[in-house]
Formats: C-alpha cells, sequence, structure tokens
C-alpha cells in the first residue's frame, strides 16, 4: 500500500483496514453525446467549469488517497493525453483505450488487467468532491449516493439495514430518493461478477449489473455525497458552475481600473484588466490576460475564461465563455456557454426567455428535449464565428467551426 494513503488511513480517518495496492479508475471513454456540441471533438472531462476541467476537479480527488490513476479513453482520449500526459500534481497517469464502447461494465471487463487490488472507481462525467471521496474510502465496498428530488432520471439504490441490495436503473415508480454518483471503492472481487454480465436493453453492459450481483455476495455500503454535481447536458455546466463559484474565495491579482465597478466575489487572473466604466456584480471568475470592458455589464455567476475579451456596451449574465473567447461591442449573451476562441460580431444577442414564458426545449440527436429551465440561451462550440446583428433563439446549438451571416436569425441548430 502506497505511503499517501497509510498515512492518511491512519491519520486522517482513524481506521484499520487491510493493506490494499489501491488505485484509482476514471471513465472517459464515452461520447458524450448529450453535451454536443461542446464535445463533439472533445470529451466532457475536458469542459471548463468556473475555468478548471471538470477532470482538474476529479484528479484533485484522488490526491493523497492513491499514487495511480488509470483514465479510461475512447475515441478524444489522445487529446486527454496531451493535456496530462503522465503525471498530475505527484499523481502517476495510466491510459487504457475501451476498444468498442459497450458499456461501463465492458469498460471494466477490459481494464480490469490492470488493477492489482482494490480501486475507487468514478465517472468522468461529473464534478466529485475530495470530502466525499475521503468519506467513500472508509468502507472497502461502498457506493456514493445522494438524494435526489428527481430519482427517476439516475439509477436508484436499493437499501434494507443501511447497506446496498441492489441499482434499479431510471425505475418508473422509484421506492427510494437515493441515487448511485457512479463514484465506487471495491475490492477487486467484483470483477468475478463482470465475467457473467448480460447486456442491458441498451445492448450494453452495465457495471450497476454487477454491483448488484456482487451486493448478493459481500457487504456493501454507501456513503451520501455533499457536493456531487451530475453533469447529463451541457446545461448542466451553468448548474455546476453556479455551486462552485458559490465556494470560491475572492482573489484579484489582475488590474480593476478607477471608474469600474466591482459588487460580489471576483476571481481574477494575473495579467486581466477590468476597464473603467465595466459593472460586474455577482460571483464571477476570470483568467489571465482577459479583458473586461470599457463600459460592458456582467452579472454573475459568471465565468470568463483567459485571453477573453469582452467589450463595449456587451451584457453578460449567468455564463460560461472558455478561453479564448471574444464578444467585443454590443451584444448580449445570458444563461450561455460559448466554446473556446469563438467571437461574436458586432450586435450579436442570445434570447434566453420563450415569449410564452415555458420551458426551453433543446434538440438532442433530433430530438427535442425539456431543459427544465425557464432561461436557456444558446450552447456555441469551438471557434464560432457570427456575423454582425446575429439573433440566436433560446437554447440554440451552433456547432464547431460555423458562422452566421450578418443580420442572420438562428432559429435552428447551426450543425455545418
Amino acid at each position: 500500500m502506497s505511503s499517501a494513503l497509510n498515512v492518511f488511513r491512519a491519520n486522517t480517518l482513524k481506521t484499520i483496514l487491510p493493506e490494499v495496492d489501491m488505485q484509482g479508475i476514471i471513465l472517459a471513454a464515452g461520447h458524450s453525446t448529450r453535451c454536443f456540441p461542446l464535445t463533439v471533438n472533445i470529451h466532457k472531462a475536458l469542459l471548463n467549469v468556473a475555468n478548471k476541467r471538470i477532470m482538474d476537479y476529479n484528479l484533485d480527488c484522488f490526491l493523497g488517497l492513491v499514487d495511480e490513476v488509470i483514465i479510461v479513453i475512447g475515441n478524444n482520449g489522445d487529446k486527454i493525453k496531451k493535456v496530462y500526459g503522465d503525471n498530475y500534481k505527484g499523481l502517476k497517469l495510466t491510459y487504457f483505450r475501451q476498444r468498442g464502447l459497450k458499456g461501463t461494465g465492458d469498460a471494466m471487463i477490459q481494464v480490469s488487467k490492470l488493477i492489482k487490488d482494490s480501486f475507487i472507481l468514478m465517472h468522468g462525467d461529473d464534478i466529485y468532491n475530495k470530502e466525499d471521496i475521503k468519506q467513500l474510502a472508509k468502507f472497502e465496498n461502498a457506493i456514493l449516493v445522494s438524494e435526489s428530488e428527481n430519482p427517476e432520471l439516475f439509477g436508484v439504490i436499493q437499501h434494507k439495514a443501511g447497506k446496498v441490495t441492489g441499482i434499479i436503473e431510471k425505475p418508473k415508480n422509484p421506492k427510494s430518493k437515493l441515487v448511485n454518483d457512479a463514484c465506487y471503492i471495491l475490492e477487486n472481487a467484483i470483477f468475478e461478477e463482470l465475467k457473467n454480465l448480460s447486456p442491458s436493453e441498451r445492448g450494453e453492459l452495465e457495471f450497476t449489473d454487477a454491483i448488484t450481483a456482487y451486493a448478493k455476495q459481500y457487504e456493501v455500503n454507501f456513503s451520501v455525497a455533499k457536493n456531487w454535481i451530475p453533469i447529463g447536458y451541457s446545461w448542466d455546466l451553468l448548474v455546476a458552475n453556479e455551486k462552485i463559484l458559490r465556494t470560491m474565495k475572492k482573489k484579484i491579482q489582475g488590474k480593476v481600473e478607477r471608474g469600474a465597478t466591482v459588487k460580489g466575489k471576483l476571481i481574477l487572473g494575473k495579467g486581466s484588466i477590468i476597464k473603467s466604466g465595466a459593472y460586474l456584480e455577482g460571483d464571477i471568475c476570470i483568467g489571465e490576460n482577459t479583458v473586461i470592458g470599457p463600459n460592458c455589464y456582467i452579472r454573475g455567476p459568471t465565468s470568463i475564461g483567459s485571453d477573453c475579451k469582452v467589450g463595449n456596451a456587451v451584457e453578460i449574465k449567468n455564463a460560461i465563455l472558455m478561453d479564448g473567447a471574444k464578444i467585443g461591442h454590443l451584444g448580449y449573451f445570458g444563461d450561455s456557454i460559448m466554446g473556446e476562441k469563438s467571437n461574436f460580431g458586432a450586435g450579436t444577442k442570445v434570447a434566453n426567455l420563450r415569449h410564452d414564458g415555458k420551458n426551453v426545449f433543446s434538440a438532442i440527436k433530433e430530438e427535442l428535449v425539456d431543459t427544465g429551465r425557464r432561461k436557456l440561451g444558446a450552447i456555441i462550440a469551438e471557434h464560432v464565428h457570427t456575423g454582425i446583428n446575429t439573433s440566436i433563439y433560446p437554447g440554440r446549438k451552433l456547432w464547431p467551426n460555423t458562422m452566421t451571416l450578418p443580420g442572420e436569425v438562428v432559429q435552428k441548430d447551426i450543425t455545418e
């Protein structure tokens, strides 16, 4: 067992467990189609929330718990490898390419040959919290769970006398509000159950089916999370952004000019400048070498990345702008997300509220999905350029490297 794990368990948890060679596993091989167009070219784990990649949050959870994290990758895995290399803050990173993408159970069958003993497994799509993972690590076999008001949207935990008896995926009439956070600590005996898996209704091998079978033979506990942030759809990034900004502390490393107004919590990176006439309120995080203003209005919760530009007469509200994004002047961007190095021409405006006040719908795989949000603007991928005076309807999406003409009204998603 690693020295870091020995210190953690002896000094922090004050619990005695059998010696194991603990490893971490992050599943990051899926296509993340529900987050298109942001994930057309990259895995969801590389998207920024509060100016930090989802993968960064999750790798931080393993610090002091394991010495090695195995990242299971798929089609966009080379980009993950390029970003992180073979080391993250002292953690050894090992990459395993899943062949076939036939489900989480299949992924674990394939990667099993790399697993030495016990392991902590998490999905790379959601954001986990280190304190929750520490609590999970008190057990030998356990599932991280949360209470949900909509358990039918998740895998629902069946339990008796405080122990897990099974997991039912998206039941129509759930008998519990406890849902699976897709994070586990398990012994490698689980791999015996994986050998007996059959494809589910969607034709995949489900890891949760193996856990249900495993729980019939072994004691499986559950640990209730306090800060799990699920990210199923692209608009869930806005929820995650708000939650994380709420926890961050004020830190100003850049320059705020005289004449600029800051009301609320500001995190401002090195080399960035807030010019005179800019008015900022709420929780706002700004990266490095970004120019804000003059004479613009930014309302939190909003994150603006590094090397960005927000110019004159621009209003931004509850939004995420990733690195290199630019809204030069005379624009409105509310309840929306903009990918890297996209650029709004002058006068581009995003509508974030339907005329009838009903929830905004957005297309997922050619099916309109109720976002559950009364206000939702546009989801803009990377390297998108709009012509001047473009108007974009609520819930619309612009795919990578697309563009609009001057004066265009975007009523449907632009995919090419």
